[in-house]
């Protein structure tokens, strides 16, 4: 894990983030912490990954997300090398676990 990252200020932020219950919790949360490009970048590089989790090729994923190459890339080297953050997050989503409500 890096340890740049392992701060008071993310601890706090990622405390915040357990409270929220509701997709739209979620929403409300995020629309104000992130700017519009800066949450829908996540979401694409959460979308790169499930697509290079199901062994969907760079071809598929950049047509299908909009992603470069350059993105894919870095995405596909933290499932490789990473801390299995996403793994865990598709485990639980593939299981049911955790689910948030609508």
């Amino acid at each position: 894990m890096n340890k740049k990252i392992r701060t008071d200020a993310v601890n706090h932020l990622f405390d915040a983030i357990l409270q929220l219950q509701t997709r739209e919790e979620c929403y409300s949360f995020f629309e104000d912490l992130c700017t519009v490009n800066e949450l829908l970048s996540l979401s694409q590089r959460f979308e790169v990954a499930a697509m290079l989790s199901e062994r969907r090729t760079y071809l598929e994923i950049a047509e299908k997300t909009g992603a470069s190459t350059a993105t894919i890339s870095r995405v596909n080297r933290s499932l490789n090398y990473g801390n299995d953050g996403y793994e865990l997050v598709f485990d639980r989503l593939s299981s049911g676990q955790d689910s948030p409500k609508e």
